[in-house]
C-alpha cells in the first residue's frame, strides 16, 4: 500500500488568501481545521494542480463567503511553518476592495464563524496569514 502524500505535512504546499475589505473592515472566518484551527483566518486554501493563484484565491474566498469577488491585486506572501505539527505553507495572498453580497457561512465543516471586523478591534487569535496580510496592509 502506498502512502498517502500531502501537501503541506510531506512537502511545502504552496497556498493563498483574500484579504477582502469593506468600507475600512476586514472580513475574518475562523477556521476548525488544522493548520491553526480555532484560529481567526482571511479566506483561503490550497492552489489546485495547474490554478493560477490568483484564480485560486477568488475561487476559495467564493467557495468559503458566498461572496462575488472582484478586481483583484497581489498584496504579499506569508510563510506558516509549524515543526510540531509538520505543517510547511508557503502562501501568496491577495487583496480585494470589491465584492457583492453579503458574507455567509458556507462551509460549516472547516469554518466556525464569520464577520467584518475593524482593524482596531480584531479577535484573536489571528492566523499567522492574517497577520501578514495586516501588515502589507498598513505598509
Amino acid at each position: 500500500m502506498t502512502p498517502t502524500i500531502k501537501p503541506g505535512l510531506n512537502f511545502p504546499g504552496v497556498g493563498v488568501g483574500l484579504a477582502i475589505l469593506r468600507e475600512g473592515r476586514l472580513l475574518l472566518c475562523r477556521r476548525m481545521k488544522a493548520p491553526e484551527a480555532g484560529y481567526w483566518s482571511i479566506p483561503g486554501g490550497k492552489v489546485d494542480h495547474l490554478e493560477p493563484s490568483l484564480a485560486a484565491a477568488r475561487r476559495e474566498a467564493e467557495e468559503e463567503t458566498g461572496l462575488t469577488i472582484g478586481k483583484v491585486e497581489f498584496l504579499c506572501h506569508s510563510e506558516y511553518i509549524d515543526p510540531e505539527d509538520r505543517h510547511h505553507w508557503v502562501s501568496l495572498i491577495f487583496v480585494t476592495r470589491n465584492t457583492q453580497g453579503e458574507p455567509a457561512l458556507t462551509e460549516p465543516d472547516t469554518l466556525s464563524d464569520i464577520g467584518w471586523f475593524d482593524p482596531d478591534a480584531l479577535p484573536e487569535p489571528l492566523s499567522a496569514f492574517a497577520k501578514d496580510a495586516l501588515a502589507a496592509l498598513v505598509k
